[in-house]
């Protein structure tokens, strides 16, 4: 099995809309930076590895090559702007389901941003909203080795592989990740827009 996250591993697997188009980089600045004007909701942009990515309050988010899932989602939510804080806590909820969904883990969202296992931040979530444009930035510490986690942080991290002693399959946890959270972006843009 590839450890790849490259189109051709990834696109066949897709169970929605979300991913399509399916942008990928072997090395890039941030995801986020991937995305044209051209591009409409759903698009996906991941890389193998960022040398620039961002988390909350500027704060640096480091990760060496192949050992994380790194993405951005394009959104363009038809809500009223108030409402589109609440992306982060919709995209917490589905990456904790979806870890959960492909490890067993139980892992716990601390607002706004960070997903948690046994107190550790496994996961961080960055919204940024631009015009009619969503941008959600998602960052999972996947098979990162104990010595490989970041130190320098405010918080403890953690991994994947780390809380479950085994390597997990970035694929599937990326497929799962945007299957989730197609479903439930769906069902908050339903219950917002009749609220």
């Amino acid at each position: 099995m590839s450890d790849s996250l490259a189109p051709e591993f990834v696109v066949p697997r897709l169970r929605g809309r979300f991913g399509r188009p399916y942008l990928y980089a072997e090395v890039c600045p941030s995801t986020q930076r991937l995305f044209g004007p051209e591009h409409a909701e759903g698009a996906v942009a991941v890389a193998e590895e960022q040398t620039e990515g961002r988390g909350r309050l500027g704060r640096r988010w480091l990760s060496p090559p192949r050992v994380s899932v790194l993405c951005s989602i394009l959104l363009t939510p038809p809500v009223e702007t108030q409402h589109l804080p609440e992306l982060t806590l919709v995209t917490g909820e589905a990456c904790a389901e979806a870890i959960s969904a492909v490890t067993d883990l139980e892992p716990e969202i601390k607002l706004p941003n960070d997903i948690l296992l046994r107190g550790a931040k496994a996961a961080g979530i960055l919204a940024e909203a631009r015009d009619d444009r969503v941008v959600l930035g998602v960052g999972i510490n996947v098979n990162l080795e104990r010595a490989q986690l970041p130190t320098e942080v405010d918080r403890p991290a953690t991994s994947l592989l780390v809380e479950t002693g085994r390597p997990v399959n970035r694929v599937e946890l990326l497929v799962e990740l945007l299957a989730v959270l197609e479903r439930r972006y769906d069902d908050w843009v339903a219950l917002t827009r009749g609220a």
